[in-house]
């Protein structure tokens, strides 16, 4: 995964490599974690089965929770009142919430992409029709206030033919885009996703994307 690129309070420093592989340390808001680490899952803002005392005394770094379904339930505004995704699950270190990209792609057949965002009806939850776009995502990504998020894009199953994977390649740096000229907040930092499926030129030609949109944010200030 790339990084769009980080704002004040988020630094990456590398401690060591190995071939590609590579160890750092990464400072948020709310602490600091190293990498590569186990990241615990905590779809609605609780990890299953865990206390948060738990997961400090196991030394979880990070916490993911994921956009979709917080969105869908409590809802995007109840956890921004109740002081943002921290705040509401009582855990006091870093967290990360996932776009909600990939839940919508395991809708199937009752969702439906397009240039703009992404309709999709929530059977999972009530049956109700919801429309996101790159900048949507960005907003209630915001309300939820984790230290990191993530940028909205599309998946694609497999297998699938090298059409639609460049088809959803491309839509995603465009995607990529839109998040960063919506995403405001000072105290969050925004992951771009590298897509491309099993293609090796399309993979680096994500990255290559994503890394021209980082740069060209950087050059305008």
């Amino acid at each position: 995964k790339g990084i769009l690129p980080p704002m004040a309070l988020f630094d990456y420093t590398i401690q060591g490599t190995s071939g590609h592989a590579r160890a750092g340390r990464f400072q948020t808001a709310h602490g600091e974690f190293t990498t590569p680490l186990f990241m615990p899952v905590g779809t609605h803002a609780t990890v299953k089965g865990m206390t948060v005392d738990e997961l400090h005394r196991l030394d979880a770094q990070v916490v993911l929770a994921n956009t979709y379904h917080l969105y869908m339930r409590p809802g995007a505004d109840v956890v921004a009142e109740a002081g943002g995704v921290q705040d509401f699950m009582g855990y006091d270190g870093p967290m990360l919430t996932d776009s909600g990209g990939f839940q919508l792609f395991s809708l199937g057949h009752l969702m439906k992409t397009d240039e703009g965002g992404v309709a999709f009806r929530a059977d999972d939850y009530d049956g109700s029709k919801h429309y996101w776009t790159p900048e949507q995502n960005m907003a209630i990504q915001e309300q939820l206030g984790a230290d990191i998020i993530m940028q909205l894009d599309q998946c694609v199953g497999y297998p699938a033919t090298r059409q639609q994977v460049e088809a959803s390649t491309r839509l995603s740096w465009e995607w990529a885009e839109r998040c960063l000229a919506a995403h405001a907040r000072p105290d969050q930092t925004l992951f771009g996703i590298v897509q491309g499926g099993m293609h090796l030129d399309l993979r680096l030609e994500s990255v290559r994307r994503l890394r021209a949109i980082e740069e060209e944010s950087l050059a305008a200030g």
